[in-house]
């Protein structure tokens, strides 16, 4: 009996996403971003939604030489991988892993349109 192969698609590619590292939240409130430094990206790149089996990845990675920045595994929406912004629907928080398996909050920003 042959194994199942699970393959990998690409579903979404952003050429152009900034990045920004954000305050832990004071209260329950959500995440605003009006409370965050929009001018001053903390990294720029491009962005790839591939899915593999049942799980989805939020690809954080290099324009030019493709190297992984980090990387959300999505395994339901909503969830704990994605977070909306309470004050624009353009903005949202990735709950990134890392190889070592800590966790990091980072913000995407599309520039110019919305993201579906």
């Amino acid at each position: 009996m042959a194994s199942e192969v699970e393959y990998e698609s690409i579903l979404c590619v952003k050429p152009d996403v900034n990045v920004y590292r954000i305050p832990p939240r004071a209260s329950n409130r959500g995440y605003r971003a009006a409370d965050w430094k929009l001018d001053t990206p903390d990294w720029t790149g491009r962005m790839r939604i591939t899915a593999k089996g049942k799980v989805a990845y939020i690809k954080l990675e290099d324009k030019v030489s493709g190297e992984l920045f980090a990387q959300a595994p999505v395994e339901e929406f909503p969830g704990i991988a994605v977070e909306t912004v309470s004050d624009s629907s353009r903005y949202f928080v990735l709950r990134i892993q890392d190889d070592n398996e800590h966790l990091k909050n980072l913000k995407n920003i599309f520039p110019l349109y919305t993201f579906y």
